[in-house]
C-alpha cells in the first residue's frame, strides 16, 4: 500500500494573529490622531491642508516603509527594500485612492494637477533611470533627499 506523502500545513500562531490584529487596530487609531493633529497644525498656522498632507502626513505614514526598507537594505535584501517602496506607492495611488473614491468622491485641487502631478511624473522618470543601474548609492540617496527638500520648499 502506497501512503500519500504527508504535508504539514502551516498553522497560524494565535499570538502572531493577535499582534497583527492589535497592530492594525493601533494603526487605525494612530492614523486618525495623525490626520486630526495635522489638520489642527495647518489651521493654527494658516498652512494649507494640502501642504501638511504632502509633508507631515506623508512622512508620518511612510515611516513603516522607511523602517522596512532600512532593515531590508541592511540585510542585503534590496529587492524587498525597493519592492516595498514601489509597491506601497502603487497601492497608495490605485488601492487607497480607489477605495477612498468608492466610499466618497475625492475632489482634486488644481495645485495637484499643475504642480504635484508633474513633480510626481518627473520623479517616476528619474526613478526609472535609477533602477536600471546596479545600485543606488549614498551620493544618489543624498541627492534624492535634497530634491525632496527642494520639493517641500517649492510646494509652500
Amino acid at each position: 500500500m502506497i501512503r500519500a506523502a504527508y504535508r504539514r500545513q502551516p498553522q497560524i500562531c494565535g499570538g502572531a494573529l493577535f499582534w497583527v490584529v492589535a497592530g492594525l487596530a493601533m494603526l487605525m487609531f494612530g492614523a486618525r490622531f495623525l490626520v486630526d493633529g495635522a489638520v489642527t497644525i495647518a489651521r493654527t498656522f494658516g498652512i494649507s491642508e494640502a501642504f501638511i498632507g504632502l509633508t507631515i502626513v506623508a512622512v508620518g505614514t511612510s515611516l513603516p516603509e522607511l523602517a522596512t526598507s532600512l532593515i531590508a537594505a541592511l540585510r542585503k535584501q534590496s529587492e524587498i527594500a525597493i519592492g516595498n517602496i514601489v509597491g506601497s506607492n502603487i497601492f497608495n495611488i490605485l488601492g487607497i485612492l480607489g477605495l477612498t473614491a468608492i466610499v466618497t468622491p475625492v475632489p482634486v485641487a488644481q495645485r495637484f494637477v499643475t504642480f504635484d502631478l508633474p513633480v510626481m511624473i518627473a520623479v517616476t522618470l528619474v526613478l526609472t533611470v535609477l533602477l536600471r543601474r546596479a545600485e543606488i548609492g549614498r551620493v544618489t540617496g543624498g541627492v534624492m533627499l535634497v530634491a525632496y527638500g527642494a520639493y517641500v520648499w517649492a510646494a509652500q
